[in-house]
Order: C-alpha cells, then sequence, then structure tokens
C-alpha cells in the first residue's frame, strides 16, 4: 500500500519557535525536502493562513512570503496549507491559491464539521485539491467522527482525516477511529500525531494499518508542544512493515539533520508540560503561552494544564490561559 507523507515542518514547526521562522530558513528545509519524494511539503503559521496575530503569535512573515519562498523551492513535492476558519477566510484561500498552493487543508474541531462546508464548497467551485482534516479527536467518538467526516466528503473535501491534537491517542484509539471512517467514506484518510505520550509513531503506524494512506510528520518531530511524528523514524518503520512511501531514506536524513541545525532552537522533547497537556487533552500548541502566562501568574503550568483539560479548550481559546492562571493565583493566595 503506498503512504503518502505531507511533511509539515514549515507549518507545525513554527509552534516550537513562536511563528519566527525566516526566509532563508524556509528556503533552506524547502529544498532539501523537495529532495527526498515527500509528496507534500506545508507551508505557513503554525495555526495556519490568516491566524498571524497577537493572541496566537505574530509571524514573522507574512502568509504570502511564506508561501512565495517555498513555492520557488518546489519541483517535485507538492506545496500543502492549512487553514481553520475563523483564522482565515476566503480572501486567505484566494491568496495561497494565487501563490501556488497545490493542496488546501481545512481544519475544524472534531465536532465542528460545518464550519468548513463554505470554505470547502469554494475550493470545490475553484478547482482545488481541498483536505479537510477533525482536530482533538480525543474528544469525539469513532462513530460520531465517521459522521463529521462523510459531511466533509459531502461539502467537497477530497481526503479527510484526524488530529491527535493533545498528542492524547493511544494506538487502539487511533484503530477504532481510522477504522469507523473508512467503513463510512470512500476517499484517503489523513492522520496528524503528536507525541506527547509517546506515542507519534506507534499511532501513525496504527493508522496506516487501519487504512489511513495520508500521514503527517515533521522532521526530528519538529512541531508543538511535545513534537510531532518524527519523519525519518516512521518512513523506515513503515517501509519495514511493507508499506510504499516514496521516500529516499538518505536524503530526508540529509533534510532532518539541516532541520535540526538550521530550524530549531531545542530539539522537541517529552516534557512534564508535555506530558501533562497529552493527559489533560489541551491542544499542544497551548504550551508556550501556558508556560508564559503561568510564570507571570505565579503558578504551576500543570495545574493550569488539567483545568484546561477540564474546560474541554480548544485551539483559538487561548483566552482561557489568561483566565485559569488568573484564578489559580487567587486561589493559592
Amino acid at each position: 500500500m503506498a503512504i503518502l507523507i505531507n511533511d509539515s515542518t514549515l507549518r507545525d514547526g513554527q509552534h516550537a519557535v513562536k511563528h519566527q521562522l525566516t526566509v532563508a530558513q524556509l528556503r533552506d528545509y524547502a529544498t532539501a525536502v523537495d529532495k527526498t519524494g515527500v509528496a507534500i511539503v506545508e507551508v505557513g503559521h503554525g495555526n495556519g493562513l490568516g491566524a498571524s496575530s497577537y493572541q496566537v503569535g505574530r509571524a514573522a512573515l507574512s502568509d504570502e512570503t511564506m508561501l512565495n519562498t517555498v513555492r520557488e523551492c518546489l519541483q517535485n513535492s507538492k506545496m500543502g496549507v492549512f487553514m481553520l476558519p475563523g483564522w482565515g477566510t476566503i480572501v486567505d484561500l484566494s491568496k495561497a491559491l494565487s501563490c501556488g498552493a497545490d493542496v488546501v487543508r481545512i481544519g475544524t474541531h472534531c465536532t465542528e464539521a460545518t464550519l468548513a462546508e463554505r470554505h470547502l464548497g469554494w475550493l470545490r467551485d475553484h478547482g482545488a485539491e481541498a483536505h479537510a482534516v477533525l482536530m482533538m479527536s480525543h474528544m469525539a467518538t469513532p462513530q460520531q467522527l465517521a459522521d463529521q467526516a462523510q459531511l466533509l466528503v459531502e461539502y467537497g473535501a477530497q481526503a479527510v482525516g484526524i488530529m491527535d491534537s493533545a498528542g492524547n491517542l493511544l494506538p487502539q484509539d487511533v484503530t477504532e477511529r481510522i477504522t469507523a471512517m473508512r467503513r463510512q467514506v470512500d476517499v484517503p484518510l489523513i492522520f496528524h500525531a503528536h507525541n506527547n505520550l509517546g506515542m507519534a509513531v506507534a499511532n501513525s503506524v496504527a493508522a496506516a494499518q487501519a487504512g489511513a494512506s495520508v500521514i503527517d510528520g515533521c522532521a526530528r518531530g519538529f512541531g508543538a508542544g511535545a513534537g510531532n511524528t518524527q519523519l525519518e523514524v516512521l518512513v523506515p518503520v513503515l517501509e519495514r512493515l511493507g508499506f510504499n512511501t516514496g521516500i529516499d531514506l538518505y536524503h530526508f536524513l540529509d533534510a532532518a539533520e539541516l532541520a535540526a541545525r538550521e530550524l530549531m532552537v531545542t530539539p522537541p522533547m517529552i516534557d512534564s508540560v508535555g506530558i501533562v497537556s497529552g493527559l489533560a487533552g489541551v491542544f499542544s500548541g497551548f504550551k508556550n503561552p501556558v508556560l508564559s502566562h503561568s510564570a507571570s501568574a505565579g503558578v504551576d503550568p500543570r495545574d493550569v494544564f488539567f483545568e484546561l483539560g477540564k474546560r474541554q479548550a480548544v485551539a483559538g481559546q487561548e483566552d482561557l490561559i489568561v483566565e485559569v492562571a488568573a484564578q489559580l493565583k487567587r486561589i493559592a493566595l
């Protein structure tokens, strides 16, 4: 079975450096990864098109600059972009297509597929390759995800899938979710993992074995929180299991070395905060703002994560971090 690799190093990895990747960094990695056989190179602000803001972090570069820079470097791989309705708009989608985006992925909360209807319809009408993903997928049952995936297909998505945005799932959880979706929709399935509990590679393998054919990951796991699936590990594991990724391993190992050397302040690691984020089921991209606001309030960031988990906080609700930190400070007093 063929597996398409979606490399989100230049998009999800932005979370790890507060969205500050430079033109030179984008150009160098895109040039290196284009030689590897990766199907899609995803680029942009960590939260997607139109997301650069005070609330979730201002990017060093505009969306157009990021996309144009990477587009010039890709001769073999497709260029992908990500958008969350509410952050991005139809105007942002139009700009992305004019910059040469080949694949557009729309993300919604796992039970809110209806938010993608207008955007997927617009992409369909404009002949774009449109994918859609359900985020925070640990917060919905397998059947709920399958039902939501069916809606996304009806709206025009040509591939659908799930993101384990909090790094909360275990392999059996992934198998159940992908299997339910496979029974209900007849388009390629996508899986995107985070590594909070050290399960990203295992979960990605489980997804592939259950029928997912588009698997996300990042060089050296460079991504939000504890990081993403480490692609240079996943690819040979999948190949050993009989899957065909089309990746030249040596070239990808070279790209991963470049990423470690040029993109990362520190390599991603599963620290205590990352573990708690996964256990609490909180979006991995909350790590940096939780650490910052916890320090300002003088409270334990682990307590903040568990309280955010109780409130079922999701991406886009970063304002809750400030509220929770202030509440815990009052309690401590």
